[in-house]
């Protein structure tokens, strides 16, 4: 029994010593973890400490070279350059203007001469005939600007009804195109009233004998 007993003390002393080994090793391994997490910690809020940092210079040097910029340009534009580059702005645009109606001009003449035909020299009965032809075509052309004008005026009327459909499907509510009177016609026609309800009543008065 007691060499029993010795072997089981034995054994649970060494158990014991494993298990506090174990404890050890454990808290080892712990302090070793939150450290390792603590270090890393540090590092990455470093990290992020400098990038910020970093990221202020970036904008502060935007920011100064931007304001070095406009210091440049206001200095570039001094009153005498201003004046010299509105006189060439002044001078650019005449000569454009000019250009311009140069190109009108000769817009202008080619149009005319491809229109206007040139009378021959003919006697008085081939000049009835010319006439006469000028005559057909000068109506023929104005039935043709009556019939343009009547179909761009029909095209309006059809492009207005269908703008008002639309409107009407969308639930828009489009303002009629009122008419301008003149304020000047509506005091006229105000006095003229006034004096056709005036009522004479000297007329309806009885004449009394003295």
């Amino acid at each position: 029994r007691t060499m029993m007993t010795r072997r089981k003390k034995r054994r649970v002393e060494r158990r014991r010593r494993r298990m506090r080994r174990w404890d050890i090793i454990q808290r080892k391994r712990l302090k070793l973890g939150n450290e390792r997490k603590i270090v890393r910690y540090a590092f990455f809020q470093a990290r992020k400490v400098r990038e910020r940092e970093r990221k202020k210079a970036e904008v502060r040097s935007r920011l100064e070279m931007a304001s070095r910029a406009k210091k440049a340009k206001k200095g570039f534009l001094t009153p005498e350059r201003k004046k010299k580059l509105r006189k060439l702005l002044m001078m650019k645009a005449a000569e454009d203007l000019k250009e311009k109606q140069r190109q009108l001009e000769l817009e202008r003449s080619r149009i005319l001469n491809e229109r206007i035909v040139p009378l021959p020299d003919l006697d008085s009965d081939d000049l009835s005939d010319v006439f006469e032809e000028m005559k057909r075509h000068v109506l023929k052309l104005e039935a043709d600007t009556y019939d343009i004008n009547y179909t761009v005026r029909q095209k309006d009327f059809e492009i207005n009804e269908l703008t008002i459909a639309v409107n009407d499907l969308r639930g828009k509510f489009v303002k009629p195109t009122l008419k301008k009177v003149s304020k000047t016609e509506n005091k006229f026609d105000k006095l003229k009233k006034k004096e056709s309800t005036k009522v004479d009543f000297r007329s309806t008065l009885k004449v009394v004998e003295k």
